[in-house]
């Protein structure tokens, strides 16, 4: 008796001994996985391990799709792929367990293309998820899943009978959606069912600038010219511009896009520069997206750093048409844009404008007045 104690306690620790050691493995292979740099620094070690993850099983779902958190661009496509290879072959055997990816999808802390990608293979092994989960991620701040969900609701309203019922169901997904063409469909709904949207309000448009100009931009020769706003933010001063003295002024658009037109600010609006200046309140550290939209060359400083610049001139002008991802601070920050416009002389030629905002991870507008 004593001797098969021994002998079950043996196997017992062999069978721990031997799980540390795979999950030491699946570890190891996972951090070679991520050590590889968007350069290709790491790449041939990043293959071999992605092979090797490849044959560890369904029990490294969980920890592959955690370390999709931290991990860069290149690293995620790398344990994506392993991923999938796992799970794909884990359906096959009926080892992959519904109940661990669905804990995963609804942690929201986690990555929201991790989490989407254990939504999308937790609706392959169980058929009622999507039925039971998608409803309450209106919310959500996966942008996929969110956008999932407030299709489900543009259905319910589309079919519904009742005026008053139309009109909860598409108030409900208005305050889901975030991608513009639900927006723009919600919108109009409403505004037959007599509930005009403000579109500048819900996608958070900046429409508080203080501008200043025209700075000098003949032959397109100013784009790396530091102005004076460059150098200094002093709403008070005055400097020479192309035609003489200029100074700070403050405007707020009244555009129903919330877009601002230089054009109609400054004379002239032809080989010239315009710079706008705003600030934001923030109540705490977080990282965004800092969207644009201008048929013209310009540049964006945040907090004093340049952030992004592009010396293009009449490409035309899109909702979003630029995202730029970068963070802003628990305070005030700061915001300066410098929009150039040249002297083509052309009809299409003359736009000198530009549309700003700022989203979350979400997709969710960071407003001004936060």
């Amino acid at each position: 008796m004593k001797m098969m104690n021994r002998f079950g306690l043996a196997l017992v620790l062999t069978a721990i001994v031997s799980t540390q050691v795979t999950g030491t493995e699946t570890s190891e292979l996972i951090d070679s996985i991520q050590s590889v740099g968007q350069f290709g620094e790491g790449h041939p070690a990043a293959v071999k391990a992605v092979k090797e993850l490849q044959t560890k099983g369904a029990a490294s779902t969980i920890p592959i799709l955690t370390a999709m958190d931290n991990a860069n661009p290149l690293a995620l496509n790398w344990l994506q792929v392993a991923f999938e290879a796992i799970a794909d072959q884990a359906i096959e055997e009926d080892s992959l367990s519904a109940k661990d990816l669905e804990a995963f999808v609804l942690d929201r802390t986690h990555h929201a293309r991790s989490r989407k990608l254990a939504f999308d293979w937790l609706t392959k092994v169980d058929e009622t998820a999507r039925g039971r989960l998608i409803p309450n991620m209106l919310d959500d701040p996966s942008g996929p899943l969110r956008r999932e969900a407030v299709a489900r609701v543009i259905n319910e309203a589309s079919n519904a009978k009742e005026d008053n019922v139309r009109l909860a169901l598409w108030t409900k997904a208005l305050n889901g959606a975030v991608d513009k063409d639900q927006v723009d469909r919600i919108s109009a709904a409403l505004k037959k069912l007599g509930q005009p949207v403000d579109l500048v309000e819900h996608f958070g448009m900046f429409t508080k600038w203080h501008v200043i100009g025209p700075f000098d931009n003949t032959d397109m020769k100013a784009f790396d010219v530091a102005y004076p706003p460059e150098k200094e933010i002093d709403l008070k001063a005055k400097y020479e511009g192309k035609n003489g003295p200029v100074q700070w002024e403050h405007f707020v658009s009244e555009k129903r896009d919330g877009a601002f037109d230089l054009a109609e600010l400054t004379k002239p609006h032809k080989g010239a520069i315009d710079y706008a200046y705003t600030e934001l309140k923030s109540s705490s550290n977080q990282e965004v997206e800092f969207r644009l939209a201008t048929a013209n060359a310009w540049k964006l400083w945040v907090n004093g750093e340049l952030v992004f610049s592009r010396e293009e001139y009449h490409r035309g002008m899109r909702f979003d048409q630029y995202s730029v991802r970068g963070e802003i601070k628990k305070g005030t920050n700061t915001f300066l844009l410098k929009v150039c416009q040249n002297e083509q002389d052309q009809d299409w030629a003359q736009k000198w404008a530009f549309q700003f905002r700022i989203v979350d991870d979400s997709g969710r507008a960071v407003t001004q007045s936060e």
